[in-house]
């Protein structure tokens, strides 16, 4: 098949043409939230953009399988193991077992997820179904000279590799400058940069998950998961990784480390990294305490659907900053936006040339990097145009293929709650449209007559500065 998508590779640091190891096939592998808490908007600005990503493949003709892990087993804030264990915090926090809470904030992630139209992958691993495959793969670093064992734990041993630091031009002092002030140095390590595999000394007593392993009882270390996961499902080649900015050191660092001195060839291809989400005071996190979740953007009455046409209309690469004014001007454009394509007849015939014309648009904005942004002007642009309303209803019906706004469906559904139905719709706005034309004749007789005209029909009309909105009486 052709080769026309183009995507930024956090490993080269430049726009590359996408080349799968197999035609027309694509290995796709997603860092997955640790459930110990719900995921807050910022972890989900990646999520968007990634299943933005694997529409965009599938809808340029690719066949792809999509692999993602759960991780519910510790995830300590440091590979020190220092720091709260993250998923023994929230079941001190709510008086509950691990696996309870994992259970409970993993069928909270896939909830947002769809009410946000993400996906779910074709394949989601929990890391407590591969303690076999973790094992199997330390031993075999232990074998091959790259790990050790030493007060107990298994570490990686960064210094057997020529690069480490795979994602940057920047060395090991520069790196650690970055680190937590607060993150006690491991006395065990023979290097400051070597990770934990798997852990068997723990300062946490309560740990509640723990195996039999060659070592000792204990658990896995946070960065062998993906690794593992992503070779049982995808096998020992993948195309594209994808997660946060945030996830690229030490995280995804480790990963190609561990991986490839396992495999003893390149490991992946492509990395594909999402920017933060800020608010005014920086990058959100759920360790500021009250965090923005889509639970709260709909308490205050906030569609889910518009945040993710917020994140849409930002290129995944820029940090994105998130404000209720923004969020307001994005929730008025996405009601214009469906309400206009509510408004089309759909019923006709579609001239092909245009629609392949307009698609290609399309297409070409989104295999330029997944310029989101400009693929929604073209849908923009198709509204805009001299198409009949059935090739505009037809184009933003292949789009949303992609984009998942519910474009056809939205409109319906608030035609439901407010009792008017398309045809009745289509009476209202011509009549609005007569009556601002009528305005600007300065027949004002007549633009009170229309006033009058709809309110017997049970609209009444308010005159904005926005422009004019109508609403059952």
């Amino acid at each position: 098949m052709e080769n026309k998508f183009q995507i930024y590779n956090t490993l080269t640091k430049k726009v590359e043409q996408f080349i799968p190891n197999e035609d027309g096939k694509v290995a796709m592998y997603t860092c997955g939230p640790t459930v110990y808490h719900y995921a807050h908007i910022g972890n989900l600005r990646s999520y968007i953009m990634e299943d933005l990503l694997e529409k965009t493949l599938r809808y340029i003709g690719y066949d792809v399988k999509r692999v993602m892990n759960i991780t519910d087993v510790g995830h300590l804030s440091s590979d020190a193991d220092t720091g709260e264990d993250k998923m023994l915090k929230g079941a001190k926090r709510e008086h509950k077992s691990v696996m309870e809470i994992a259970k409970f904030y993993t069928d909270a992630f896939f909830g947002d997820c769809d009410k946000l139209n993400i996906k779910t992958p074709d394949v989601v691993e929990p890391a407590t179904n591969c303690i076999e495959e973790f094992i199997r793969v330390i031993e075999g670093l232990l074998e091959k000279g790259y790990a050790y064992e030493n007060g107990g734990n298994i570490y990686f041993d960064t210094s057997k590799l020529e690069d480490y630091y795979v994602f940057s031009n920047q060395n090991e002092k520069e790196l650690l400058v970055g680190v937590r002030e607060d993150v006690d140095e491991d006395e065990n390590k023979r290097n400051k940069s070597d990770f934990v595999l798997w852990f068997t000394k723990s300062k946490f007593d309560e740990q509640e998950l723990k195996w039999e392993s060659p070592w000792g009882i204990g658990y896995p270390g946070w960065h062998i998961e993906c690794s593992c996961i992503s070779m049982k499902h995808l096998g020992e080649y993948m195309d594209i990784h994808c997660g946060g900015v945030d996830n690229i050191f030490p995280h995804h660092t480790n990963e190609v480390a561990q991986s490839e001195a396992y495999l003893g060839h390149k490991w992946c291809n492509y990395w594909f990294h999402v920017h933060h989400l800020n608010d005014k005071s920086g990058k959100m996190s759920k360790s500021k305490g009250d965090f923005l979740t889509v639970s709260l953007l709909e308490s205050k009455n906030y569609d889910p659907i518009v945040y993710r046409l917020f994140c849409l209309q930002s290129h995944y690469r820029k940090p994105l900053e998130f404000s209720y004014e923004n969020l307001d001007n994005m929730a008025a454009a996405y009601d214009k936006l469906v309400k206009k394509i509510g408004s089309l007849n759909k019923e006709g015939e579609i001239n092909q040339a245009k629609f392949a014309e307009y698609r290609e648009q399309f297409e070409s904005a989104l295999c330029n990097d997944l310029n989101s942004a400009t693929a929604i002007t073209v849908l923009y642009d198709v509204l805009k145009s001299d198409l009949s309303d059935a090739e505009k209803y037809a184009l933003a019906e292949s789009f949303d293929e992609v984009l998942s706004l519910n474009l056809m469906t939205a409109h319906a559904a608030k035609e439901k709650d407010n009792g008017v139905d398309a045809e009745m719709e289509r009476y209202i706005l011509a009549k609005i449209e007569e009556r601002k034309a009528a305005k600007k004749e300065k027949d004002f007789a007549k633009a009170d007559a229309i006033r009058s005209e709809l309110l017997e029909k049970g609209i009444v009309l308010e005159d904005t500065r926005e422009g004019v909105k109508w609403k059952k009486a």
